[in-house]
């Protein structure tokens, strides 16, 4: 080779070199996705620092930051309070009774284990008016409010009652234009839709469950929803004729709340406090969590949270048809309509007004929340059941047969 030759091929080896040689297009691949990973970091740290900053303003920033539904979520929402008043009755203690362990349970066969196994926060019974029956685990006391969930749909059906029973609204036959009539200016079928369909869950509106991670959906909203009179006035869509189809949905709650300020002219919570809270003689202030600072309304659908005894005063109401300690809170017919079966005027036999019928023994019912929260009623044995937890813990079939055994070894003991 020539000298001028080797001079050429070095060079040539040199600029091969100096344009990456064999190994270097192998290191600017390494380095362009570790630059995209990291714009891919930067990209979603920016998403959660917005999600966090935005969690007043967006229901999809609260999806996104606090996730998943948990009983922590009392504590997560601004919240109003509903004061318990001067009239605090303790329930009087009975004698106690100890449960026989349900039914196929998994355990030693104590029934506190039983309760401490299924992420039990609470549990309360009350026969013949008094405390017979009283356990609390995983770091909660009797003075530890425990949060509802839909338990507070309940409540709101009772507070509709009352609104009624005092003429404040009407009659359950009234259409919901009455008292929002903005609703039939952007779709006249809304003046078909009564009071009656809300609290029946047979509307008629659209509701589609949609489960995290996406971050929107119906579930979503109602839930997570910072402004949800807007929500509630500007998002519902009607899909089926009114009275004809049982469907549950977060949107019916929401329009009977926005009723109830319209017809009382003030916030549920303050209506619930004195019409409701302080006759009952609650031992305790409750909270109602609200959507938002800004808004101030209160999550109809969920978010009220009280202690499990005064939970079972409310039961207790409804043992004995709306009367407590000698005082007539809701008329005795509410209190019938609201919680027996009737399919002459509603679609389902299972769910009357936003109160669940126990199909098994239809004479009982009660008030379900997520993560299995209930106030069991059964007044054939005279007898009130109120579960708090952390989770499920078992199905909610077990939960109701637990209840009714229960409730049924009152009966036998008396």
């Amino acid at each position: 080779m020539t000298s001028r030759e080797t001079i050429g091929a070095a060079t040539r080896r040199a600029r091969r070199e100096a344009d990456g040689g064999p190994g270097r297009p192998r290191r600017r691949w390494l380095r362009r996705l570790a630059a995209g990973v990291l714009a891919a970091a930067l990209l979603v740290l920016g998403v959660y620092a917005w999600a966090w900053a935005s969690l007043d303003r967006s229901s999809i920033a609260r999806a996104m930051w606090w996730r998943e539904a948990d009983v922590g979520d009392q504590y997560r929402f601004p919240a109003r309070t509903i004061p318990a008043g001067d009239a605090t009755r303790p329930l009087p203690a009975g004698v106690e009774m100890d449960p026989a362990p349900p039914s196929g349970a998994d355990d030693d066969g104590a029934f506190d284990e039983f309760l401490r196994g299924t992420d039990t926060l609470g549990f309360v019974v009350v026969d013949d008016d008094r405390l017979v029956y009283e356990r609390y685990f995983g770091g909660a006391d009797r003075q530890s409010r425990q949060t509802s969930f839909s338990v507070a749909k309940s409540f709101v059906s009772t507070l509709v009652g009352i609104a009624i029973d005092e003429g404040s609204i009407g009659s359950i036959t009234d259409p919901v234009t009455e008292y929002l009539p903005e609703l039939a200016e952007r779709d006249p079928r809304f003046e078909r839709i009564t009071l009656r369909d809300l609290l029946s869950m047979s509307s008629g509106l659209r509701y589609e469950e949609q489960s995290l991670p996406l971050p929107w959906g119906d579930d979503v909203d109602t839930y997570y929803g910072t402004d949800l009179r807007d929500l509630a006035l500007s998002a519902t869509q009607i899909v089926r004729p009114p009275g004809q189809e049982w469907l549950y949905n977060n949107y019916n709650p929401l329009l009977l709340g926005l009723v109830l300020e319209r017809a009382t002219g003030t916030s549920v919570s303050d209506y619930m406090a004195t019409k409701l809270w302080q006759p009952l003689g609650a031992e305790a202030d409750a909270t109602w969590n609200l959507d938002s600072e800004g808004s101030g309304f209160e999550k109809m659908e969920s978010g009220l949270n009280a202690t499990p005894v005064d939970y079972a005063r409310f039961g207790e109401l409804f043992l004995h048809g709306g009367e407590w300690n000698g005082a007539r809170i809701v008329s005795e017919d509410w209190a019938r309509e609201a919680t027996a079966p009737d399919v002459t005027t509603d679609p389902a036999g299972h769910y009357q007004y936003f109160w669940w019928v126990d199909t098994e023994r239809p004479e009982r019912f009660y008030a379900l929340g997520n993560f299995g929260q209930y106030i069991y009623v059964a007044p054939d044995a005279g007898t009130v059941i109120v579960r708090n937890g952390r989770d499920w813990g078992v199905e909610n079939d077990t939960w109701l047969s637990v209840f009714r055994e229960v409730a049924d070894q009152l009966v036998e003991r008396s």
